[in-house]
């Protein structure tokens, strides 16, 4: 799988945006499925959807994003489809951050969060390594997944330091070694349930 960063202004993320029960939920001019089917449903609670915000109106990084690119030059999101969409709202009028609306905001407050840059890698491949990929970037979740798949992690999370350190040093390298150390500490404990079954 190719995988390649790019720094996407929110100001051509929304350009665009849809959100119909019928059609789908689209932005970047109508480019990027932004709920594409092996994507669950938008489930961010109100805090989890203004800490996204806050990052952004204070300039703080956020985390990186995934998406994959169709063979039509078209894109649908891999890993960040609710803050996407808590983005994509805000800047729409569909909630208030702080009482205020984004169309309420000073022109330079605006353009402060229409500047923002998200962090995002751009992945192609096949249907099969795209469902993979999902997989392996969302090992984190709330199910359980099993020994092969903490392993993959593994390799992305090496392959992914790599990337990271060549393409963007200082911003990601805090995230990457968190997320290795957990793989670490996951495949610690795995490998120590394995042996504690072995012996018995």
């Amino acid at each position: 799988m190719k995988i390649e960063l790019h720094e996407i202004p929110i100001r051509e993320l929304v350009e665009g945006y849809t959100d119909s029960q019928e059609e789908g939920v689209y932005g970047y001019d109508g480019k990027l499925n932004i709920r594409p089917k092996y994507q669950r449903e938008f489930v961010y609670k109100d805090a989890q959807r203004d800490s996204v915000i806050n990052t952004v109106r204070n300039n703080f990084p956020l985390n990186v994003m995934y998406w994959v690119r169709n063979s039509n030059d078209s894109f649908e999101v891999l890993d960040g489809q609710q803050r996407t969409i808590s983005i994509c709202q805000y800047i729409t009028g569909g909630f208030s951050f702080k009482a205020r609306y984004f169309h309420n905001l000073q022109k330079d407050e605006q353009d402060k969060i229409l500047d923002y840059r998200l962090m995002i890698y751009i992945c192609e491949g096949t249907d099969s390594e795209k469902l993979d990929w999902f997989r392996t970037i969302n090992i984190a979740g709330e199910t359980y997944r099993p020994r092969v798949a903490q392993c993959r992690l593994c390799r992305f999370v090496d392959y992914g330091r790599k990337k990271i350190f060549q393409q963007n040093k200082l911003r990601c390298q805090k995230n990457s070694r968190r997320l290795h150390e957990r793989c670490v500490h996951k495949a610690g404990i795995l490998g120590n349930r394995f042996k504690m079954d072995f012996k018995s």
